[in-house]
């Protein structure tokens, strides 16, 4: 299976409109998006888009907090955490493309607090696989897939992007 320029684009659209309802709900008016390289930095930027945000998202490497670098080692494409506002105080839009065991966003927030102590942190995520391996869920969702074990899913961007289907490589 595999998702077309179009295809992402309508979730996007549909996230974007759900995530503003979903601020307007809660009485948050004031809030930052910060993606997850790479995919989720390539969605924020484009919610960022369709949000009419002109303050730019922030962007995490969470590397360095992988609970599995010490058997993996550092991925050969490490880039820059970015957060251009103090994350202290603030409500956050944690944003990636593919949900699946839970241990990125994990990663992501404890990098986050590192950085200080958001108000709040809301999690926008393409795809939900739902392999949980910790109990962190999204608060918003493009798609929930139920995936057999082998298979995963992969987005390609930054622009246009689109998604695939494609078999999951043994990792460790």
């Amino acid at each position: 299976m595999n998702w077309t320029e179009d295809d992402i684009r309508q979730l996007l659209d549909r996230l974007a409109e759900e995530l503003r309802q979903q601020l307007h709900d809660r009485g948050i008016r004031d809030y930052e998006l910060v993606g997850i390289y790479a995919g989720g930095a390539w969605v924020a930027e484009a919610l960022r888009e369709r949000l009419g945000r002109t303050r730019e998202a922030g962007m995490l490497d969470i590397s360095f907090y992988r609970d599995d670098f010490s058997r993996h080692g550092l991925n050969p494409r490490v880039k820059p955490t970015r957060l251009p506002f103090d994350v202290d105080g603030r409500h956050l839009v944690l944003v990636d493309d593919v949900l699946m065991s839970g241990r990125t966003i994990r990663a992501a927030m404890n990098e986050l607090f590192d950085y200080g102590r958001p108000e709040s942190i809301q999690l926008v995520v393409l795809f939900d696989v739902g392999r949980r391996e910790l109990p962190i869920r999204p608060d918003l969702c493009g798609e929930i897939l139920a995936l057999e074990p082998h298979k995963r899913v992969e987005l390609h961007g930054p622009s246009p992007l689109w998604a695939e289907l494609m078999e999951q490589t043994r990792q460790g």
